[in-house]
């Protein structure tokens, strides 16, 4: 027999409520507070997971539910014909009443004699240990033994790390041979296809399983049971996959009419259309339930879900705003079992409009990123699209895979999916160190540290790049270990090491650390102490253990970067000090590879001229390709014969001076080259202000400032080819195209409002009488708001007497302008009330005077609507002034 959702819901509720048990409504999506184990409501159990641990006493022994379900694990596999993230789990429940004998009864008695399922088409499983629900399925309904399989995995484990678990029965559906792959093996959970399928799960709470996996007996058993409406309602319904039931049906079907194409046609389409139904639903509920768009938790599974179906609403052709649309449709076919969803429906327009609106804009410059990045690696010769760039656009823009190779295809290019997979691994690595391997390094490590640390650790890092060493401590997130395994995260420390550790603003060395056992990759190294540096990373391949010999490599190609940069900053603070003054000094840096940050003292930014001079200064100080030398002096001596200290900073007795002759001399303990000439270029790229006194400069040397110069040269080339002029008066020959371009934009808006104001006559003549009055209200093709003034200006110079509204949409939200003459505002006719009103309808405000008022807002949508308002409120404002 053939039945909808609707009923199926309509008789698993009265069939319960026929056996005691009380119907409660659907808890939220959002689980209560008082449960922190799930970011979302997973199962029906959940809100019943008090009354089984007797924390709360339940309303009743026996309960029904009907309840809304989010699960998060097969979002990526959503799109084929059996994944789905928001469902409706069909539930009945026992608290210390019934336990198996009668939950089997009921499942038995409701799929055969109320569904009409035919007992010979049902099949379950129960656990191998589990004789005595074994033993009942034969006795209670009479299953014969052949129709009940051993199954393993029939233990139910807690919602979250711990909470109430036991064995499980899981009854199935033989949907028939046309749904079977027609083998010999063909049974149930077949990988070949769905012809039996899981409808219903009785859950036997018998234990409370603890965080660690022990399990203690319940005081009262109990059962949990559920039965997924989709599945139920694809059994009844006798269709392919849930997708061709009346719960998804309506809401697949306006996905295919806004794409302008059919289900059923075509498998790549068909997979989008169903990742926006369900998504669709999903975000409807989502919302309706109280989840808003971010960045974490379930802000982040909302915003991830809807972003997959604009994604996919995209590949199938959706050019415009949609998602609302659809979830107009879950609204209207939802509602009568959940009345939130149109009690909020205003706030899931807002929301979903908001979060598609802005997606939608990311990918769009998603696009032209693609575009840059296509034409680099054209003009480069090249035609694979470099993987890291591809993880960057998903990672960085949110631009899914699927599209990047798309379009590479349709660029004559292809992927690095391989080098895709490696950034996402590596990215995936990152997260989970820091969000459960190393959350905070500066709580409860420097006891440990300190703990661990034998002798000084003997710093190489001046004179090489790379050396033999032996481990002496391992450090996992928990404390101090003895080895680490492949893929596992760890702090490492060497007895003697080239790395430099991260002070002074030099940031830490990267490189390999390798025994004869494993390979352990340095993402950072730090010093949390003088005497100690520690190399931050995972073990790669292998295992290393204390005690082992190792040899320590730093990324030589990074380190030479950073010493550029260093040495950069102490030429920079001396031409820096040429041109302001011998009061200038040192405020703060950042020395990375890529980049250089220098912090100086100066009340007034530099100017051009300025900044100029400190370049011209700095780059003859490369050029003079003059010695980098270092010595160790006493602090007292060093500072007696010039070498600078940086303010604030603690120096030990001994110091290190770096010299740059007849330059600079000052106290630092970073890495530098060993002659200026090394550093190349010195390209400064930005100078501002981060604070009182203070001022920043950002620059690039060595292979970073040589790329940005050819880059820049390249575009002035060009610019200077375009504009047929030689690249020195590219500023003149800009500054003369700006003021040419402006005259045109004055001269196009006076043509504009001519050519408006050439038909005042034929607007005008639109004007009907209200109470005596001459009232018009008319769209208008606008630019600005100023333009909106002007044609309003000559309209009412045309009337003469009466009350004008003008609307028009600029830059696609719309604006509304009212002008009343003073012999209407006498009468009782108003501008800024008017506008109070109308303004409303278009999802905004508005006011001003009684002669003249302006307002606007967001729902271009409603401005005829507000625009026809117009006479019934002048129409009330003279009649209200007669009375």
């Amino acid at each position: 027999m053939v039945m909808q959702s609707r009923d199926i819901r309509k008789l698993f509720t009265e069939y319960f409520a026929e056996h005691a048990h009380v119907e409660l409504p659907s808890s939220s999506l959002i689980p209560p507070s008082n449960d922190p184990t799930v970011l979302l409501t997973t199962a029906g159990m959940q809100q019943m997971t008090p009354y089984f641990l007797g924390l709360e006493q339940p309303p009743a022994p026996r309960m029904t539910t009907i309840q809304k379900c989010f699960r998060t694990v097969d979002i990526d596999e959503v799109g084929d014909e059996s994944h789905n993230t928001f469902f409706e789990m069909l539930g009945n429940f026992s608290v210390g009443d019934y336990f198996k004998r009668d939950a089997i009864y009921y499942a038995w008695d409701f799929l055969t004699r109320v569904l009409e399922i035919a007992p010979e088409r049902l099949s379950v499983t129960v656990n191998p240990d589990d004789d005595e629900t074994r033993r009942l399925w034969t006795a209670v309904v009479g299953l014969p033994p052949e129709r009940i399989h051993d199954d393993p995995s029939n233990i139910w484990g807690p919602v979250g790390d711990s909470g109430p678990c036991g064995p499980n029965s899981e009854i199935y559906c033989d949907r028939g041979a046309r749904y079977g792959c027609g083998q010999p093996d063909c049974g149930l959970n077949c990988p070949r296809c769905d012809r039996h399928l899981e409808v219903w799960n009785l859950v036997f709470m018998a234990w409370f399983q603890e965080a660690d996996g022990t399990r203690r007996d319940l005081v009262k058993k109990n059962v949990d049971t559920g039965m997924g409406l989709e599945r139920i309602s694809l059994i009844m319904q006798d269709v392919p996959s849930v997708f061709d039931t009346d719960l998804y049906l309506p809401v697949l079907q306006r996905a295919a009419e806004l794409a302008g194409v059919s289900y059923g046609r075509d498998a790549r389409i068909d997979r989008s259309l169903r990742v926006v139904a369900d998504h669709g639903r999903a975000v409807t509920f989502l919302v309706a339930d109280g989840v808003l768009p971010g960045n974490e938790g379930r802000g982040y599974v909302l915003r991830r879900i809807l972003r997959r179906a604009v994604r996919h609403g995209r590949l199938v052709g959706i050019e415009r705003a949609f998602l609302n649309d659809i979830a107009e449709v879950v609204v209207a076919e939802f509602s009568d079992q959940y009345p939130n969803l149109a009690q909020r429906r205003e706030t899931i327009q807002r929301v979903v409009a908001h979060e598609e609106e802005s997606f939608r804009r990311t990918l769009a410059n998603g696009m032209s990123r693609f575009d840059q990045l296509a034409h680099t690696v054209t003009a480069a010769g090249e035609t694979t699209i470099p993987g890291a760039d591809a993880f960057r656009l998903y990672d960085t823009f949110g631009f899914p895979l699927e599209l990047t190779r798309e379009l590479a295809a349709d660029a004559g290019l292809s992927l690095d999916e391989a080098g895709f997979e490696t950034a996402f691994e590596a990215q995936r690595a990152q997260s989970r160190a820091s969000a459960k391997e190393f959350e905070d390094t500066s709580r409860g490590r420097t006891a440990l540290y300190a703990a661990a640390q034998g002798a000084p650790v003997e710093f190489l890092g001046y004179e090489t790049t790379a050396n033999d060493a032996t481990i002496t401590d391992l450090f996992s997130a928990e404390g101090a270990v003895e080895q680490r395994e492949a893929g596992q995260i760890a702090e490492l420390v060497l007895d003697r090491t080239a790395f430099y550790g991260e002070s002074g603003g030099q940031v830490g060395d990267t490189g390999l650390i390798q025994t004869e056992t494993g390979t352990f990759r340095v993402d950072d190294t730090q010093r949390p102490s003088p005497t100690l540096l520690v190399q931050r990373g995972v073990v790669s391949e292998g295992f290393v253990r204390v005690g082992q010999v190792a040899r320590a490599t730093v990324d030589a190609q990074r380190r030479q970067a950073i010493r550029r940069n260093h040495t950069a900053t102490h030429v920079l603070h001396r031409a820096l000090r040429i041109v302001l003054g011998d009061e200038t000094h040192q405020a703060g840096s950042l020395v990375a590879p890529d980049r250089l940050r220098f912090d100086f003292s100066s009340a007034q930014a530099l100017g051009q001229v300025g900044l100029q001079r400190v370049t011209e200064i700095a780059n003859q100080i490369v050029l003079a390709d003059e010695p980098v030398e270092t010595a160790q002096s006493s602090y007292q001596e060093a500072v007696a014969h010039g070498a600078m200290a940086l303010f604030g900073e603690k120096y030990g007795a001994v110091v290190r001076v770096v010299t740059i002759p007849a330059y600079s001399a000052e106290l630092c303990g970073g890495t530098h080259v060993r002659r200026t000439g090394e550093i190349g270029p010195i390209l400064i790229v930005s100078e501002g202000s981060v604070g009182s006194g203070v001022r920043r400069i950002e620059a690039l040397t060595g292979d970073a400032s040589l790329k940005q110069l050819l880059r820049d040269h390249g575009v002035a080339t060009e610019a200077a080819r375009a504009l047929r002029a030689p690249i020195e008066e590219l500023p003149r020959e800009l500054r003369a195209l700006q003021e040419q371009l402006r005259e045109r934009e004055r001269e196009l808006e006076q043509l504009r409002v001519q050519f408006v104001a050439t038909d005042v006559d034929g607007l005008a003549a639109r004007a009907t009488a209200v109470h005596g009055t001459q009232v018009l209200a008319t769209r208008l093709d606008a630019d600005d708001r100023d333009m909106l003034l002007q044609v309003g200006d000559r309209l009412r110079d045309k009337l003469g007497s009466g009350a004008i509204v003008l609307g028009s949409l600029i830059d696609g939200q719309p604006a509304l302008l009212a002008m009343i003459t003073k012999d209407v505002v006498a009468r009782g006719g108003h501008a800024g009330k008017l506008m109070q009103e109308i303004a409303l309808l278009v999802g905004g405000r508005g006011g001003g005077r009684p002669e003249l008022a302006q307002g606007g807002g967001s729902d271009a949508g409603q401005l005829d609507t507000a625009l026809a308002a117009v006479s019934g409120v002048i129409e009330r404002q003279l009649a209200d002034s007669t009375t």
